[in-house]
């Protein structure tokens, strides 16, 4: 794929009804962008021209909702997120289409594209499938808020499919229910059905603060409910989950999750 095209392909995504009685399950893109602290100032040009041109340029595509954050707490930094959702694979190469025939975003393209050096040092995307008890993007309300939160992107690596299915469900019938109740929004849940390491599963959470983040996974540990799941048979983390990777994300301007 052209470099150009990357970040128009990277979050692809557009808004689609789903029925009221068969929800279906979403594909989640995630995809992140390796930047290097060089002369190019990689990280700046890119943060001007995705906040100034791609958003916008997404948005007028009638897509949504889209995630954009900068890696604050994690391997790989510095870096970019973007975290977009859509109906189905065919409407990646859509969205990308639709951006192509945008004038004022071809434009923008162009110039980011003919600046000296590179933009960014790599770039990969994965793709998920939502989970059954939370099939699309969450976006946490923002009413009354006057500050971003901060948000933490996780992924539970398991031995084969029958133990990450087992995961899975742990999440469905109890985990996702305890952490709504103590206040650790969840925005998606998703099993990886195209990327790295797999068999894994990947899922964000909100919190107003580092400081929440810290109080509610302490008392997420005490929960008596989840105590009570940790240690029924073939439910233990050394069974279902054989590594856990995570990232500490900020939101950037623009960004409808914040």
């Amino acid at each position: 794929m052209y470099r150009r095209n990357f970040l128009a392909a990277a979050a692809a995504g557009a808004a689609v009804p789903l029925s009221a009685q068969a929800p279906k399950k979403s594909i989640v893109a995630l995809s992140w962008i390796r930047f290097r602290n060089s002369p190019d100032q990689q990280m700046q040009r890119t943060r001007e021209f995705v906040t100034q041109s791609f958003l916008p340029a997404y948005k007028r595509a009638g897509s949504g909702p889209i995630g954009v954050f900068s890696n604050a707490i994690g391997p790989d930094s510095p870096s970019m997120l973007v975290v977009s959702s859509y109906p189905d694979l065919a409407s990646i190469d859509a969205l990308e289409q639709k951006l192509m025939a945008d004038r004022e975003f071809r434009k923008a393209a162009e110039a980011y594209n003919s600046m000296p050096g590179l933009g960014y040092q790599r770039a990969e995307r994965s793709l998920l499938r939502g989970f059954d008890s939370m099939p699309n993007i969450e976006v946490p309300p923002t009413e009354g808020r006057t500050a971003n939160r901060i948000f933490e992107l996780r992924t539970y690596e398991s031995n084969n499919a029958f133990t990450l299915r087992r995961k899975m469900k742990m999440f469905d019938d109890g985990e996702i229910g305890i952490f709504r109740r103590l206040n650790m929004l969840p925005v998606f849940f998703g099993e990886t059905i195209v990327g790295t390491n797999m068999p894994n599963l990947t899922y964000m959470l909100a919190f107003d603060s580092l400081a929440a983040r810290e109080k509610a996974w302490q008392a997420f540990g005490q929960d008596p409910e989840w105590q009570k799941m940790r240690v029924l048979p073939g439910l233990s983390d050394s069974e279902v989950v054989s590594n856990i990777s995570n990232w500490i994300v900020s939101p950037l301007p623009g960004s409808d999750i914040r």
